[in-house]
């Protein structure tokens, strides 16, 4: 992984849209310029990560600070490398940041996505949910030294 730069928005807006397409139609919600303006409007490079693999593009992931912790948002694959780990890797490095820093993550799924399996078996639980988005929750995990966080 590598930390993202304006240039990189619009690989990551048409991957968005590729990626969240059978979703959204599947919701009725698909706009084919909405789901790209969206993300621009959104971009901030500095809490976006881009996923590479063999040295080229392959996806995006986001830790944006929260009052209460942080936002994981914008983490895409590129299809052709879904279901081979790589997923659970780039996730298990996020989580792993959060965890060593004591801080919750959130997130929202659509409803009815796949992706919501690979979340849940990170540790994420539904706190609530909407016709259109479930919204997930992770505690940090306790590791090495996690009492010494607490004790002083």
């Amino acid at each position: 992984m590598r930390g993202a730069v304006p240039a990189d928005v619009e690989p990551i807006v048409e991957l968005r849209a590729v990626v969240m397409r059978p979703d959204l139609e599947r919701l009725g919600r698909f706009d084919e310029h909405r789901v790209r303006q969206r993300f621009r409007d959104a971009f901030v490079p500095e809490h976006m990560s881009v996923v590479l693999a063999d040295g080229a593009f392959a996806g995006c992931v986001a830790l944006r600070p929260a009052e209460d912790g942080q936002w994981l948002e914008h983490f895409f694959l590129a299809p052709r490398l879904q279901g081979r780990g790589l997923g659970s890797a780039v996730l298990r490095t996020m989580l792993n940041r959060a965890d060593a820093d004591g801080l919750v993550v959130r997130l929202n799924v659509l409803q009815g996505s796949a992706a919501r399996r690979l979340y849940e078996r990170h540790g994420f639980t539904v706190e609530t949910e909407d016709p259109v988005d479930v919204f997930m929750v992770r505690r940090p995990e306790a590791g090495p030294g996690a009492s010494d966080k607490t004790s002083g």
